[in-house]
């Protein structure tokens, strides 16, 4: 045992070196006050509201031109994005398409003009109608026009509702589509329909009788293509997809362009690495159309035009590739995301599509400081005018000459069954910007609610900042 001059050394030594790590250690911790909630009216308005309390809601408001976030609840939850989805897929197109549109890669060797597929969706589509591919191949010298097959993603995407394919909103996937994949169907009260294109006339059956979804009248069998359709007292225009395939294809292209079309599958490597890109419509047409009324199968081709322009690396074989796409713009072009999506589609039509409030919010403001204002706002859907937002979000005429309709929210909506969200910039009266999320899971019945709910408090935040 030491003796005690030592063990008061030692001690001593003990008290020294534990002052020392205490003075090396943080400071112990104090239980700070709770933090002021910003924005304390509107999370009021929210907890208060007896229509959002029953399901799962997501909000962040934040400045679009500073990115000063105002107000969250829920942001960093994942909810189903349904198509808001496609701010993703418009945000990759901006960085690998450029300003047009590949039309159709082609090589003229001899007698033979080989062309192929780019995923372009224009080619007589009934609402972005473009006639540069079909110009381009119906004035070629060359005797033969020889279509060459490219691997292509899947008609259908992973998480599909297997039951929507009669809709228009869900037409196939291709790597060459014609009429935007859909047939056309006219008709006046208990009239038999007028078909678009012309091909598809014959394969109309006789109506149909028995209950259906009065919003669908015209109904196709689940393999083939054959259509019934139902007797309607009012006037009405449907649209309905068509199963594509190779076969299909190269007549419909040979009875519209008025010359044979063969098909020689996929070529050599020399010669698709030989093949010239025919430029087509300008990107912002496709951008528009897909954002303002959100067409799905506009936003599926997108990807895969996107997949045409990878570079070499990340696509070895030349595909058409949507999965390629998404891991590739997940790896190089949408790293500052603070959370990491689950991106299964470039639509939202996929159940598989996961994603939270606050990722949605650095989307818009990422786009706020890459595309001038101007030309953003009118790529999205407008309070009061063309698409989706055409009933919403703008004030009526009023006195002193105001415009009939003057748009405060230019936003993307997505929309499933349960599920209705809301992104994009909305100006308050004081003439700020501020980029919105606004998103609704797990709705019960009917979404009217919901929306006049989002509406009611979006004015709020519009009259209050």
């Amino acid at each position: 045992m030491p003796s005690r001059p030592v063990l008061l050394l030692i001690l001593a030594l003990a008290a020294t070196q534990f002052s020392a790590c205490a003075q090396n250690s943080p400071p112990a911790a104090t239980v700070a006050a709770p933090p002021v909630r910003p924005l304390a009216w509107l999370d009021t308005l929210l907890t208060d509201s007896k229509v959002l309390r029953q399901h799962q809601v997501g909000v962040c408001l934040a400045d679009a031109a500073t990115g000063e976030v105002l107000f969250t609840q829920n942001e960093a939850k994942y909810f189903t994005p349904a198509s808001t989805i496609k701010l993703l897929s418009f945000y990759t197109g901006l960085h690998l398409l450029g300003d047009s549109l590949p039309s159709l890669r082609y090589l003229s060797r001899g007698d033979t003009l080989f062309f192929q597929g780019t995923g372009d969706p224009t080619l007589l589509h009934g609402d972005v109608p473009s006639r540069r591919a079909f110009a381009f191949l119906q004035s070629r010298p060359e005797k033969i026009l020889a279509y060459c097959d490219r691997p292509t993603s899947t008609p259908y995407g992973p998480g599909w509702t297997w039951d929507d394919y009669s809709y228009y909103f869900q037409a196939e996937r291709a790597a060459f589509p014609i009429y935007g994949n859909t047939v056309r169907f006219y008709a006046g009260p208990n009239q038999v329909p007028r078909v678009l294109p012309r091909q598809f006339r014959p394969l109309l059956g006789a109506a149909a009788v028995g209950p259906h979804d009065p919003d669908l009248h015209v109904r196709r069998a689940l393999e083939e293509n054959q259509f019934r359709y139902y007797l309607s007292p009012k006037k009405w225009v449907d649209e309905t997809p068509f199963r594509t395939s190779r076969g299909l294809l190269l007549r419909l292209l040979g009875d519209t362009l008025r010359r044979a079309v063969v098909g020689i599958g996929r070529p050599g490597r020399a010669t698709e690495a030989a093949m010239r890109t025919l430029s087509g419509l300008p990107a912002d047409s496709l951008y528009r159309r897909m954002l303002r009324v959100s067409d799905n199968f506009l936003a599926e081709q997108l990807l895969l035009l996107c997949a045409g322009r990878l570079p070499a690396p990340a696509a070895p074989d030349d595909s058409l590739s949507t999965e390629r796409v998404i891991r590739f713009a997940r790896h190089h072009l949408i790293g500052f995301l603070p959370d990491a999506p689950l991106w299964a589609d470039g639509s939202g039509l996929s159940r598989l599509n996961l994603i939270t409030p606050r990722a949605l919010l650095a989307v818009l403001l990422k786009l706020h400081q890459e595309v001038p204002e101007n030309r953003l706002l009118s790529l999205l859907a407008p309070g009061g005018g063309q698409g989706t937002l055409r009933r919403r979000y703008f004030e009526p005429a009023g006195p002193g000459g105001r415009p009939a309709k003057q748009t405060w929210l230019w936003g993307k909506t997505g929309t499933l069954s349960n599920n209705h969200n809301l992104c994009g910039y909305l100006r308050t009266k004081s003439g700020r910007l501020l980029a919105v999320v606004f998103m609704n899971n797990n709705i019960p019945g009917d979404d009217q609610a919901a929306r006049n709910e989002m509406e009611r408090l979006l004015t709020q935040v519009r009259a209050r900042l």
